[in-house]
């Protein structure tokens, strides 16, 4: 685009045209591009969060407790549901439509001609807006991996690393320790780590990372911990703090949203270090009101509606064991799957614990069609299976069939959480 950018619209249109220069890892063009709008990367501090799963969980909860605790936070995360402006928050308010704008006109007489990817964009809007803002602290969310990541040029207070397991393997590696080594990549020598992964082979590259790099290192269930006795409240425990949480149950369906507070929590521990003073009693307050659209979310209309960005491996086995926890007469499942993901395997497994099966394609070019899902089953004899043309076929074939003591899981793509949300509550962002 060579004219200026008036409207919103205009800008949401100049950044959807940078979608044809696809993922490009590496950090070269995005160096550049901050320098010409005069490194606003270097002037808040931040902290970065890598991880297959739970990092977006992990980034909230984190703004949510900075934020209580009268710090002004930035909070850049990806993708977005609906609507791009989710993307951006300081403390609980998005980007406005006409902030979005402004700056995305300076990013695009910043780069003269130069072409950036769409990600790369968003990336240096984040830094402009939170600079100019004066953030006390930015939350940053890596978009794919680490090490080449876009966001990946601060150097942070405090790095964390939530999980590690197979995603993107076409980027990121075909084995658990080349993704790990990816994510590691955002260790920088002598920064704190947080890490909550489990797998014994990622966590020895994580390991192995932070001593090469001189990065002091703590463990979730080695150096910090999360655990609840009876009908007790949750207690956060390190060698040398201790954090009372009184989370409801029902608010924390997700046995892995468990471990994301707990990572959180240390983190909000470890700035303490760096002069950022959130106390126990704040920490308990703003991770008990702390909600991420999407993730583990339940809408009631009054239909249940469980909706779930589920879309790897770890996240489907994460959804599954968290549906012990509920009770229902029927359990609905609406489905749908990225063409270019290895999906045969968690559809299998969740068409196989549903009653009624829906599969399904949101409004994505890159979605694969309920045909070609309906050809990856196996062995569900006996389930109820639905073919829906669209997301809304979907939601109103479900409204004329469950009732109040079912329960309607929607998973396997953000893409799919997202269009079906708003057709259910409307946008995220106001």
């Amino acid at each position: 685009m060579t004219t200026p950018i008036t409207t919103y619209e205009q800008a949401c249109r100049y950044l959807d045209d940078l979608q044809m220069h696809k993922i490009k890892l590496g950090l070269e063009a995005m160096r550049s591009t901050l320098a010409a709008l005069g490194s606003p990367e270097k002037k808040c501090p931040v902290v970065h969060v890598a991880g297959t799963n739970g990092k977006g969980s992990v980034c909230s909860m984190l703004c949510s407790v900075m934020s209580a605790a009268g710090y002004k936070t930035g909070l850049y995360t990806s993708p977005h549901l609906s609507s791009v402006r989710e993307r951006f928050r300081i403390d609980q308010h998005y980007i406005s439509e006409e902030d979005f704008r402004r700056l995305m006109e300076i990013i695009r007489q910043s780069l003269a001609g130069r072409q950036i990817t769409y990600f790369e964009c968003t990336t240096a809007l984040a830094f402009l807006w939170f600079a100019e803002n004066g953030c006390d602290l930015a939350i940053l969310e890596t978009g794919l991996g680490g090490r080449l990541d876009a966001t990946n040029v601060v150097v942070p207070l405090l790095s964390i690393i939530t999980t590690i397991s197979l995603d993107h393997e076409q980027y990121l590696g075909t084995s658990v320790e080349e993704v790990a080594f990816e994510k590691a990549g955002i260790v920088k020598p002598h920064v704190p780590v947080i890490s909550g992964v489990d797998d014994p082979q990622a966590r020895r590259v994580i390991t192995r990372t932070c001593g090469e790099r001189q990065a002091p290192l703590t463990e979730r269930n080695k150096d910090f911990w999360l655990s609840r006795e009876q009908d007790g409240p949750w207690v956060w425990k390190s060698a040398s703090d201790q954090v009372i949480l009184n989370l409801m149950e029902a608010e924390q369906p997700n046995h892995w949203q468990i471990d994301n507070i707990s990572c959180a929590v240390a983190a909000a521990v470890q700035l303490r270090s760096s002069g950022f003073n959130a106390t126990a009693a704040i920490i308990d307050r703003a991770l008990a009101g702390s909600s991420w659209p999407g993730r583990m979310e339940l809408i009631e209309t009054p239909l249940r509606f469980l909706l779930d960005g589920a879309h790897n491996q770890a996240g489907v086995d994460s959804l599954l064991k968290s549906l012990e926890r509920y009770h229902y007469r029927r359990l609905y499942v609406i489905w749908a799957s990225m063409a270019d993901k290895g999906y045969a395997n968690m559809l299998n497994e969740i068409g196989r614990v549903a009653d009624v099966l829906l599969l399904t394609r949101p409004d994505s070019e890159r979605a694969a069609s309920p045909e070609e899902l309906h050809g990856q089953l196996q062995h569900i004899e006996g389930r109820e299976l639905r073919i829906c043309a669209t997301v809304e076929n979907a939601v109103r074939l479900v409204e004329q069939q469950a009732e109040v003591d079912d329960l309607i899981v929607v998973a396997g793509s953000l893409y799919l959480v997202g269009e079906l949300r708003k057709l259910l509550v409307g946008e995220v962002v106001p």
